[in-house]
C-alpha cells in the first residue's frame, strides 16, 4: 500500500505544476540566446515561475533544456494522440496553465499529463544524450553485461538513468510540498518515468557480406514514444482511485493517501493514483477547464467512447458531406516514380450537437 505521511501547514494551494514551468522553457529556451553560453544567467532567469532548486538545475545544465522543452512537448503531442476520441482530449490553450483548470484538480487526466510529460523529458533528454548533442552526458556504460550467443555490446546504449534524473531533479523540484496533491504528483511522475525503463530493449544491427549477419552488435535501445503512450494510457484506464486521510500529530496535521477499494492490487510505483473525480466533460465549464464536446467528430459505427453516443453525450449527431481530394490510380514508372491522379471523393461526417 502506497502510504504517503505529509504535513499540510495551516494555508496551502497547489498552484503550478510542472508542465506549466517546462512548457514555459520551450518558448524561452530554444533559440539564438541558447548559443551563447554567457548568456546562461539571461536565458535561466527569463522563464518565469521557477523556484531556486530549478534555476539552480537550469544554469547547470542549460545545455541539454532545449531536450527538456523538446520532452515536454511530445508529452503533450502523444497525449493529445492517446486522448484523441475521448471527451477530454487533451486541448491545449493559449495561456500559461497550459490546460487551463484541468489539472487544478487530482484527477486521472492530471495523473496521465503528469505522467507522460516527466516520460518525455526523460525520453528526450535520454535520445539527445545518445545522439551526441550535449557534452556534458553520453552513452550508457554501466548496463551492458555479458554479451549473448551469437552478438556483442557495440553502438551506443541509451542513457535513460541519466534522463530520469535531468526529469526527476527538474519536474519534481516543486512538489516537494507537504500536502496530498504534492505526494500525488511525484507518484505519477515517477510512474511515467518508469515506463522508459520497463520498456526499454535490445536493438541490434548486422554485419557482413551481403547481409550475412555474421557478426550482430546490439545496444539498448528506448522504443518509440508510441509505445510509451500506450503503456500509459492502459495505466491511465487503471489508475488507483485513493482516498485522503488526516492525522493530528505534533507537527501538524498528517495526510495519509491509501487506496479506495481495500478489495483491488494496491497501487506499485508504476502505477498512476488520483483522489478527486473527474467532470463529465460533456458541457463547456471555464471553472473545470472543460471545452465540451460539441461539434466535436465522433465515429458512427463505434461502441466506444468515440462513438456518436457517448461522445456526445446523449445529445445526437448532426451528418454532412464532404468532399475531398486525394491521390488515386498510382503507378510506378521505371525508374523511378510515381504517378498519380486527383480524385474527388464524398465523405460523411459526424459531428456532436
Amino acid at each position: 500500500m502506497l502510504d504517503f505521511r505529509i504535513i499540510r501547514p495551516p494555508i496551502h494551494g497547489f498552484t503550478f505544476c510542472m508542465l506549466h514551468l517546462v512548457y514555459e522553457t520551450m518558448s524561452l529556451a530554444v533559440g539564438h540566446q541558447y548559443s551563447s553560453l554567457g548568456s546562461q544567467p539571461i536565458l535561466c532567469g527569463s522563464i518565469p515561475g521557477l523556484v531556486p532548486k530549478q534555476l539552480r538545475f537550469c544554469r547547470n545544465y542549460v545545455e541539454i533544456m532545449p531536450s527538456v522543452a523538446e520532452g515536454v512537448k511530445i508529452g503533450i503531442q502523444e497525449c493529445q494522440h492517446q486522448f484523441r476520441g475521448r471527451r477530454w482530449n487533451c486541448t491545449t490553450i493559449n495561456d500559461k496553465a497550459i490546460f487551463g483548470p484541468v489539472l487544478d484538480k487530482a484527477t486521472r487526466e492530471s495523473a496521465f499529463v503528469h505522467a507522460i510529460a516527466s516520460a518525455g523529458v526523460a525520453f528526450a533528454v535520454t535520445r539527445s544524450c545518445a545522439e551526441g548533442s550535449a557534452t556534458i552526458c553520453g552513452c550508457d556504460t554501466r548496463h551492458k553485461g555479458p554479451p549473448g550467443e551469437g552478438w556483442k555490446w557495440g553502438g551506443c546504449s541509451e542513457d535513460v538513468d541519466f534522463g530520469s534524473m535531468v526529469s526527476r531533479e527538474f519536474a519534481d523540484a516543486r512538489e516537494n510540498r507537504p500536502d496530498a496533491r504534492s505526494a500525488m504528483n511525484r507518484q505519477n511522475n515517477e510512474a511515467g518515468r518508469t515506463s522508459l525503463n520497463d520498456n526499454m530493449f535490445l536493438k541490434c544491427k548486422c554485419h557482413g557480406l551481403s547481409g550475412s549477419c555474421e557478426v550482430k552488435t546490439c545496444w539498448w535501445s528506448q522504443p518509440d514514444f508510441r509505445v510509451i503512450g500506450d503503456y500509459m494510457k492502459d495505466k491511465y484506464d487503471s489508475a488507483s482511485e485513493m482516498v485522503v486521510e488526516k492525522h493530528k500529530e505534533s507537527r501538524g496535521w498528517v495526510e495519509t493517501l491509501r487506496p479506495k477499494f481495500t478489495f483491488f492490487k494496491p497501487p506499485t510505483e508504476r502505477d498512476l493514483v488520483y483522489y478527486e473525480s473527474s467532470p463529465n466533460f460533456c458541457e463547456p465549464n471555464p471553472q473545470t477547464g472543460s471545452f465540451g464536446t460539441r461539434d466535436r467528430a465522433c465515429n458512427l459505427t463505434s461502441h466506444g467512447i468515440d462513438g456518436c453516443d457517448l461522445l456526445c453525450c446523449g445529445r445526437g449527431h448532426n451528418t454532412r458531406t464532404e468532399k475531398r481530394k486525394e491521390k488515386c490510380h498510382c503507378i510506378f514508372h521505371w525508374c523511378c516514380y510515381v504517378s498519380c491522379q486527383e480524385c474527388v471523393r464524398v465523405y460523411d461526417v459526424h459531428t456532436c450537437k
